[in-house]
């Protein structure tokens, strides 16, 4: 038995293509929402002003968290080292 499709026989294989269109001229577009900045340093001094005050502490306490989580290995795995070497015969 052969499979029938489901598709009408009548309809366009492709879409309707319409020849007329005309795109859209850019020219009169400024596309400016914002003030201009001059530099990096009037983006940078922006942002510090309002923004970054609001989680400085919050940010500041993490980081010095995840510093202290970072060090206790590392002294530890010093302190091994240094035990290892006073071990070795000649030192």
């Amino acid at each position: 038995m052969k499979p029938t499709t489901l598709t009408n026989k009548n309809a366009r294989k492709f879409p309707f293509v319409e020849y007329q269109y005309q795109a859209s001229s850019l020219e009169n577009l400024s596309g400016r929402c914002t003030k201009l900045s001059n530099s990096f340093r009037d983006i940078s001094r922006d942002y510090f002003e309002t923004e970054e005050n609001k989680d400085f502490l919050s940010n500041a306490a993490i980081f010095m968290a995840m510093l202290a989580s970072a060090l206790i290995p590392i002294a530890a795995g010093a302190s091994e080292v240094i035990h290892l070497v006073r071990a070795l015969p000649g030192f």
